[in-house]
């Protein structure tokens, strides 16, 4: 990718180096770096670190491992990311998404808090930045698409859900169930009597402060200081003793570097259900990329967003970490505090250096009803029901009655997903929300809508009748416009269509193809079959505007048909040749021009292309 000059960037932001040419391929992100940044970089690394750190405690604890495996997850992948990402601001530590998916992947292979458990998640973190790599490396970036907007609303929404209610028994101080979302929730309700009221209060109050802070003070790490304010109650009033359960132990110092202990046929169990971790975290992250790359002024790489990735994640584990990505949050309190460049993430890896190094021992008094306030307070915002809304809403009568039911394909495949991972757990989940999205896709593009249309009040205008029913159509032309390309899969509903609105008046087909942009080997057959089945009932079938690609394969075909598709360069000439061809009167169109012959697929024009 090349990063051009283009006048001055926002204010706050590094605008973009005047030099031409290719990125560099290592530190591109960092390129063009000026020393008077450096102040808002240490600033904003400053207030991201005191972000980072309790949500990465508490991200930890939903994959299913010790708190301090975030923090340990934290510092390769934000020196690594800068490496070979594109993004000046992405974060990139551990999510509440891939948390939640390292989880449920690991959970079904080891048993929860064990070496094993741990080795698991390491290994899964390798995994997955063994894949982006290699799909960077491939120029895969395309990936990212196959996860539809609607399909990943649906499932951050559900796996919020499920984390939250997971997060539960913490806060009331009850044993964890096993199960779905609704087994889990039915176990909490079941265990209510249950309930340490230490624990609940000290969980509830967190949980309202955190609340509370970002709503009314923003600028205030509300995590870190709802944290620090836990940990000094503990200590206080000796909550630990009544029943309030705390972290406990944390091993100073860093992390062993290398291998985790996990066989060589567990990575390639993993193999399969790192994928889905890597499409969910790239899509994630590139989000968040392209959403303050936007703000800044300058442009965002796909491919190299998959390298940072996986790159990060790669170190992440060897790190004995877990599974990391992009943060839309986190990068929005980065850019907000005043960030230039990555030097702002190389600041927070070292002050998290620093934190595992000195400050471990203050964070072994922290509750966890408190830890479990932040997750809570962390996923909420993402149970976005105003987006599922405003899916449920895109609906005319019109559509409806073209589609059907499958007119609101992005809500059903948005809810699909929803309910895919509340039932059936996290990646289940979003293979069914892209599962069904792309079979609405299919459904919606073997059923085109076909247009009837009639001649405009305007020159050269053509109109769908359904909208204008005022229009008079011709009498012994048909016109009809398929609003899609022609393929395989809805070349029959196109053929049937036409034979449906034929009458005993009629004396010529005209499709309007310039709404069609391509037709394959399949829809072409057709079109001449179809041909041939008119002629026989001496009606013409004429093919108006056809477009660059459709028109090559329309010309080819007409070259071996017995009956020659008739192309014309729009439907006032197609009409006026037709009516010329059976010698009837001619009603003049709107657009006065003189008559010409049109030419068979054979003597097409090659004119340039509309």
């Amino acid at each position: 990718m090349s990063l051009r000059s283009s006048g001055s960037a926002p204010p706050g932001t590094a605008p973009a180096s005047p030099r031409r040419g290719a990125t560099p391929l290592l530190f591109g992100s960092l390129r063009g770096y000026r020393v008077r940044w450096l102040r808002a970089d240490l600033v904003a690394g400053v207030t991201v670190w005191a972000v980072l750190v309790p949500k990465s405690l508490a991200y930890a604890t939903i994959a299913g491992v010790p708190p301090v495996v975030g923090l340990y997850a934290a510092v390769p992948a934000l020196v690594l990311y800068p490496v070979l990402g594109s993004s000046r601001h992405l974060v990139v530590a551990s999510m509440s998404a891939t948390a939640a998916l390292s989880a449920g992947i690991v959970g079904d292979l080891a048993q929860g808090g064990g070496d094993r458990y741990m080795a698991m998640t390491a290994a899964l973190a390798i995994i997955t930045g063994l894949l982006g790599l290699a799909a960077g490396l491939a120029r895969m970036g395309f990936l990212a698409s196959f996860i539809s907007e609607p399909v990943l609303k649906g499932f951050i929404v559900g796996l919020a859900l499920t984390i939250m209610v997971g997060q539960l028994p913490k806060l009331f101080g009850v044993p964890k169930g096993d199960g779905d979302f609704f087994r889990q929730l039915a176990w909490v309700i079941g265990h209510l009597g249950d309930t340490n009221v230490p624990t609940l209060v000290v969980g509830t109050l967190s949980l309202l402060l955190v609340l509370l802070l970002r709503r009314w003070l923003p600028l205030v790490p509300g995590s870190l200081l709802v944290v620090l304010l836990s940990i000094a109650a503990v200590a206080v009033f000796n909550l630990h003793a009544r029943g309030v359960a705390i972290v406990g132990h944390i091993d100073a110092g860093l992390p062993h570097l290398g291998l985790p202990h996990a066989e060589a046929g567990d990575y390639l169990t993993l193999a399969g259900s790192a994928v889905g971790v890597l499409l969910v975290g790239y899509a994630e992250g590139l989000g968040a990329a392209k959403t303050y790359a936007a703000k800044a002024g300058y442009d965002i790489d796909p491919n190299r967003e998959l390298l940072g990735l996986g790159a990060a994640n790669l170190g992440a584990g060897l790190a004995s970490g877990m599974v990391v990505n992009g943060s839309l949050s986190k990068t929005a309190v980065n850019g907000g505090a005043g960030a230039r460049s990555q030097l702002s993430g190389l600041t927070v890896a070292a002050l998290t250096v620093l934190t595992l190094l000195f400050l471990t021992g203050l964070f072994e008094q922290l509750p966890e009803a408190t830890l479990a306030a932040v997750v809570i307070a962390a996923v909420i915002e993402l149970v976005d029901i105003p987006a599922l809304r405003r899916l449920y809403r895109v609906w005319t009568p019109h559509l409806g009655g073209i589609y059907g039911w499958a007119v609101r394909a992005d809500f059903l495949a948005a809810l699909a997903a929803l309910l895919g991972v509340l039932v059936f757990d996290t990646l289940p989940g979003l293979f069914i929300g892209i599962a069904v999205s792309l079979l609405l896709l299919l459904y919606r593009a073997s059923r085109p809508h076909i247009a009837r249309l009639a001649r405009g009040t305007d020159p050269g205008a053509w109109l769908d009748l359904d909208r204008h029913p005022d229009l008079t159509p011709e009498p012994t032309v048909l016109v009809l416009r398929v609003e899609s390309g022609l393929f395989f899969a809805n070349a029959d509903h196109v053929r049937d269509h036409v034979r449906r609105h034929l009458t005993e008046g009629t004396r010529a087909v005209v499709l309007d193809a310039q709404t069609a942009p391509f037709i394959d080997v399949t829809a072409t057959a057709m079109l001449t079959q179809l041909a041939h089945d008119l002629s026989r009932r001496q009606v013409t079938l004429a093919i108006a505007h056809p477009l660059g690609q459709a028109r090559d394969v329309l010309r080819t075909a007409a070259d071996t048909a017995g009956v020659p598709l008739t192309l014309h360069p729009d439907i006032d000439a197609a009409v006026t040749a037709i009516r010329c061809q059976r010698d009837e009167p001619t009603s003049p169109p709107r657009d006065p021009a003189p008559p010409e012959r049109s030419p068979t697929a054979r003597e097409a024009p090659r004119s340039t292309d509309p």
